[in-house]
C-alpha cells in the first residue's frame, strides 16, 4: 500500500442509512447476512469500520437489484460483484487516500463504479459521477441516496462538460487513454492537496504500454496483482496519468 493506514479516516461519520428496510419489499434488510457476502474486502482492508462495511454490502445488494431492471454491469458478473466490481474499484484506495475536500470525477460510471465504493471510503471527499445514459445516472443517484451518501452526485453528461476542476478523474477503461485525456485534461486542478499528483486514475486490463506512448502526460503503472492474489487481477492495472 502506497498511502499508509486507513485507520485515521475509515471510521469517519457518514450520513445515516435512509430506511434500509425499505430496500426490500417483503422483509427487513439483514445487514449481518449482507456483510457476510463481502468475502474479499475485509481481508484486504482490515481497518474498515462496521459502518463502511454495511454500506459496501448495501451497495452491492442494491446494484444487484437494479441490475435486474437496467444493465448496469455485465449480467455474467452478478455472482462476482464483489471481486470484479467492488474490490476492483477499491483497488484505487490501496494507493491513495483522498484528502478531505478533494473533488473526484468518475467518468462513465455505469452502475456507480468506481465512484460509489470510493465515496463510501472517503466521506470527506466529493464525487461527481457522470454517464451519458440517463437511466443509469438515475439508478446510481437512487442507490447513493438509499445508503445515505451525501458526498455523491450523479449527472447525465459527457466528461468534457463536467464542471471542474477536479483533483482526480477516475474511470474503468471507457476508451483509449489518449482520447480519455482529451476529454478531461482541461479539468485537472493545479493546486495539490493529495500524496499523488493530481490527474487520472484509470483501471484497465491488458497491455497499456502502447496507449501510454501515444500521449504526453507522465505516467505510473501499478499492477494490481501486486496487491491482490486472486487470478482475476493478474492482468489488471491502475494507471496514474498526470500533467
Amino acid at each position: 500500500m502506497v498511502d499508509g493506514s486507513f485507520g485515521a479516516y475509515l471510521g469517519a461519520p457518514l450520513a445515516p442509512f435512509a430506511n434500509v428496510g425499505a430496500c426490500r419489499e417483503q422483509d427487513q434488510w439483514n445487514k449481518k447476512e449482507l456483510v457476510s457476502r463481502l468475502e474479499h474486502t475485509p481481508m484486504y482492508f482490515p481497518d474498515l469500520s462496521e459502518d463502511v462495511l454495511d454500506r459496501l454490502a448495501a451497495y452491492m445488494e442494491l446494484l444487484a437489484q437494479w441490475n435486474e431492471r437496467i444493465n448496469l454491469v455485465s449480467r455474467k458478473d452478478v455472482e462476482r460483484l464483489e471481486l470484479h466490481h467492488i474490490l476492483h474499484s477499491l483497488s484505487i484506495a490501496r494507493y491513495i487516500k483522498f484528502a478531505p475536500g478533494s473533488r473526484v470525477l468518475d467518468v462513465g460510471t455505469g452502475g456507480g463504479l468506481p465512484g460509489i465504493p470510493l465515496a463510501i471510503l472517503h466521506p470527506d471527499a466529493n464525487f461527481l459521477l457522470v454517464d451519458r445514459v440517463g437511466k443509469k445516472v438515475r439508478a446510481v443517484q437512487e442507490i447513493a441516496d438509499r445508503i445515505g451518501l451525501k458526498n455523491v452526485r450523479a449527472e447525465q453528461m459527457h466528461a468534457k462538460d463536467a464542471p471542474g476542476p477536479f483533483d482526480f478523474v477516475v474511470s474503468r477503461a471507457v476508451t483509449r487513454l489518449p482520447e480519455f485525456i482529451s476529454w478531461v485534461k482541461q479539468n485537472i486542478q493545479t493546486e495539490q492537496k493529495n500524496t499523488l499528483p493530481n490527474g487520472i486514475l484509470y483501471l484497465k486490463g491488458g497491455d497499456v504500454d502502447e496507449e501510454i506512448r501515444q500521449q504526453a502526460w507522465k505516467s505510473r503503472i501499478y499492477p494490481l496483482n501486486e496487491q491482490f492474489k486472486e487470478e482475476w487481477f493478474e492482468t489488471k492495472k491502475l494507471v496514474h496519468l498526470f500533467p
